[in-house]
């Protein structure tokens, strides 16, 4: 894969911290696809609480927006109710917006390992048909399942937003970070605009 340090959006992550491996930012070098970003989007009934599935989908717009101005391409899986289904295959972002993400509904359990077969399934493809390009998974969920699936090992790199509220946590959603090795973040650090906080499951 053909990319190089982007050193003034390293040192920008870097701040006054001792330089290390989590604040390396790259950039894509002349030959490269562009990155590609699957988001998998929790629509279970534990996201209906608290307008947490509506919060997801702001989310999206935002990361689709970050993506378009990135002339990356994006993918949305949704799961919930016994189902995952695939909303997009890989296309450009410029197009999507909020009327079009406003119609997802939500209710049901929540098939996570359905939901990351997809996924995966959607990734893989893209692999075979641009090897050289970057995958991204990002996973939108509050954690609530028991289910404890392995991570797709077609994603380049995974990021796991967590959607879970309250004083009491159960703290799934970092667990499944953990287990997968993947970056964490909570969404609301992400909707403040700290996307540098992100972090290996710990």
């Amino acid at each position: 894969m053909c990319t190089s340090i982007d050193w003034m959006s390293t040192l920008r992550a870097k701040r006054s911290m001792r330089l290390d491996a989590r604040h390396l930012r790259y950039r894509r070098t002349q030959g490269e696809s562009a990155a590609l970003h699957c988001f998998l989007l929790d629509c279970s009934g534990s996201m209906l609480a608290g307008e947490r599935l509506a919060r997801a989908k702001g989310t999206l717009v935002a990361l689709f927006d970050r993506a378009y101005r990135e002339r990356a391409t994006i993918a949305l899986v949704c799961f919930g109710g016994g189902r995952a289904k695939v909303r997009r295959q890989p296309g450009a972002a410029h197009w999507f917006n909020e009327r079009w993400i406003a119609p997802i509904g939500g209710g049901g359990g929540t098939p996570l390992a359905l939901g990351l077969s997809s996924a995966a399934t959607v990734l893989e493809r893209a692999a075979r048909h641009s090897p050289s390009q970057r995958r991204w998974l990002w996973v939108l969920t509050d954690g609530r399942t028991n289910e404890k699936p392995q991570a797709p090992a077609s994603a380049d790199e995974i990021v796991v937003v967590d959607f879970e509220e309250g004083s009491i946590r159960a703290g799934r959603g970092q667990a499944l970070a953990r287990d997968w090795g993947a970056r964490y973040i909570t969404a609301d650090a992400l909707s403040e605009g700290d996307d540098h906080s992100y972090h290996r499951g710990v």
